[in-house]
């Protein structure tokens, strides 16, 4: 068994999916035309969100879940300027760049919708 996909149900679906392919890198490989809009998003490994669009379900407040709690990491390999390109299109910062003892960088962001976005700098990558 393989994991396919995960997914949020967000309330701007359409924006928040090209935001994340123009600033994460990500590619929209289906984008649905009607509710509830479900577009699956990918990144070069094959790793999958669906972010959709259900009105009928009450959507998470994003901005009050804890980042430690949610989040969707990213590797980079310059942190500093990864962090501030994606300052500069929009997300909010949540902390500062953490140092951990086994010399990975990380740090949360906000994107423009409040989702957690981790930029994660190892110094031995896992993927």
């Amino acid at each position: 068994m393989n994991l396919e996909h995960v997914a949020i149900n967000v309330p701007n679906v359409r924006e928040q999916a090209q935001w994340w392919k123009e600033h994460l890198g990500l590619q929209i490989v289906s984008a649905g035309d009607v509710p509830p809009y479900m577009n699956f998003v990918y990144d070069n490994n094959g790793s999958m969100v669906e972010l959709y669009s259900n009105e009928e379900m009450e959507h998470l407040d994003f901005a009050q879940i804890n980042p430690f709690n949610l989040h969707f990491a990213f590797s980079v390999d310059d942190m500093e300027s990864e962090r501030e390109r994606l300052i500069q299109a929009g997300a909010t910062p949540d902390g500062e760049i953490n140092n951990t003892p086994s010399g990975d960088k990380l740090c949360f962001l906000r994107d423009p919708w409040q989702v957690t976005v981790q930029l994660v700098q190892r110094k031995k990558p896992m993927v």
